[in-house]
């Protein structure tokens, strides 16, 4: 096997593989470094997302989700079903499948597409005329060459300040996908994505389930209606969610965890859970890149520095994904590992960041894109506003699902779309439509006079776009 290649990814993750699989397709000679393994020790590309992130989690949803129809739903539909009971292990033995399929996938791309593959951790070790040495830190450690580098080597959990994660009582997310069996109680310190997904999968099974949030506001970077339902369906099902809280001491042991906090009225209060997962945030991950031995240059957060163009400050060093600035989104990680690859080729590679969906798997589901009402509230923007309940959908009500609706934001003269927001049913798949719309720069009046299926939940989305205008026909 060669060690020089045209372009050498760092990273298998969403933003390191599709990048590497760009490339190959666009003639280079190509090889991608991972080091993520599996239980004995084999490759697992697949970065966070595969591995411990987006995959594990929604088979984890989607276990739950079964579990919570058959205990509280099937009887609506004659379906009488007795002695309902959780097996934990092979819930987890099924999403370690779903994983794996994912991880051997990737592979499989990497063979088909006559990547070269190195198992190992890949750190720079100098610039030389050729492009720049990198070193493969694995079973055995080999040093390879590539003209163009390219790195993605995504994020890391955040932890708290003196307690760190052990992933037996503190738990990152990684910890969270492996909790052995349900607990009693489980505390979540954050209430981002991760942290109510993993809240949701555990309340279903049957965990009493409490979110201390420091924000004074739930889900802050949401639409503020689309929060507001969201938060009073989550507590209707049992979460319970503290605003405004400042955490303190936390104190584990073999019998669980303590948290000491004061809650939004300045009240001390503890907490005390079998199991405490930590969801505060993420950290680009550059431990062990080796950034100064070429002089790559780092933010104050570790963060690589980059152009719109993902460009470096090293010629034909270029980075994406969680490692960049933007948001820590899989989704946005491939598209800059795409735009990447192709500007190597001399394409013109683009990402529009006004038009990446933004989904929380919980049920409901919430999605959106584009801008929120309290965004162009504070930029001044004339918009006009519309939305539909999935009460009054034929579809959801048939799914025994109406909770939320579809919301339009659109140009108050022109009628540009400016923000699609839903809460509800199969939100991160009819998330979809207004993510094209946009990106064709559609007016809600556009979506309103395309046909839409009936009956199916996306005739909601058509309602909302007729309710811009104050005219929707089903409500």
């Amino acid at each position: 096997m060669s060690k020089t290649f045209d372009v050498i990814v760092i990273g298998g993750g969403p933003g390191g593989y599709i990048a590497a699989i760009r490339a190959a397709q666009l003639g280079f000679n190509t090889a991608c470094i991972d080091a993520w393994k599996n239980e004995k020790g084999g490759p697992a590309p697949g970065g966070t997302c595969t591995n411990v992130g987006c995959i594990p989690s929604k088979a984890l949803l989607q276990s739950s989700e079964h579990f919570d129809q058959a205990n509280h739903h099937f009887a609506e539909h004659g379906i009488e079903v007795k002695g309902v009971a959780i097996d934990v292990a092979k819930m987890i033995a099924r999403k370690n499948t779903v994983v794996k399929q994912n991880n051997d996938g990737i592979l499989y791309l990497f063979k088909k597409n006559k990547i070269a593959f190195f198992h190992g951790l890949g750190a720079f070790a100098k610039a030389t005329d050729a492009g720049y040495e990198i070193v493969v830190s694995g079973a055995t450690e080999e040093t390879i060459t590539g003209k163009h580098i390219i790195v993605a080597t995504g994020s890391n959990a955040r932890a708290l300040p003196g307690a760190p994660f052990d992933e037996v009582n503190i738990l990152s997310n990684d910890g969270a996908l492996n909790i052995a069996a349900v607990p009693k109680t489980l505390g979540l310190i954050g209430s981002g994505v991760i942290g109510l997904e993993m809240g949701s999968v555990w309340r279903r099974l049957g965990a009493e389930v409490t979110i201390l949030e420091g924000l004074p506001t739930f889900l802050g970077a949401v639409d503020e209606q689309v929060a507001k339902e969201a938060h009073k369906a989550f507590t209707k099902q049992g979460l319970k969610i503290e605003l405004g809280v400042k955490v303190g001491d936390i104190k584990s042991s073999k019998k669980g965890v303590s948290v000491a906090y004061t809650n939004a009225k300045g009240e001390a209060q503890s907490l005390d859970v079998d199991k405490l997962i930590v969801s505060i945030g993420r950290v680009p991950n550059t431990t062990g890149l080796n950034a100064q031995a070429v002089g790559l240059k780092l933010d104050e957060r570790g963060a690589i520095e980059v152009d719109s163009d993902c460009k470096t400050n090293l010629p034909n060093v270029w980075a994406v994904g969680d490692v960049v600035r933007g948001p820590m989104l899989a989704h946005k990680a491939e598209e800059e590992g795409v735009a990447v690859a192709e500007r190597i080729a001399g394409q013109h590679g683009h990402v529009n960041f006004n038009t990446v969906p933004w989904v929380i798997y919980t049920s409901p589901e919430i999605a959106w894109v584009g801008q929120t009402e309290q965004q162009l509230k504070a930029s001044g923007r004339a918009y006009k506003a519309g939305s539909f309940p999935f009460l009054a959908n034929g579809r959801a009500r048939a799914l025994g699902d109406t909770t939320g609706f579809v919301k339009f934001l659109a140009d108050a003269s022109t009628d540009e779309i400016l923000g699609v927001h839903i809460v509800g049913p199969q939100a991160s798949e009819l998330i979809a439509e207004a993510v094209v719309a946009m990106e064709f720069k559609a007016s809600a009046e556009d979506i309103a006079r395309i046909c839409h299926a009936h009956p199916s939940l996306s005739e909601a989305t058509k309602e909302a776009a007729l309710a811009v205008d104050k005219r929707t026909l089903n409500f």
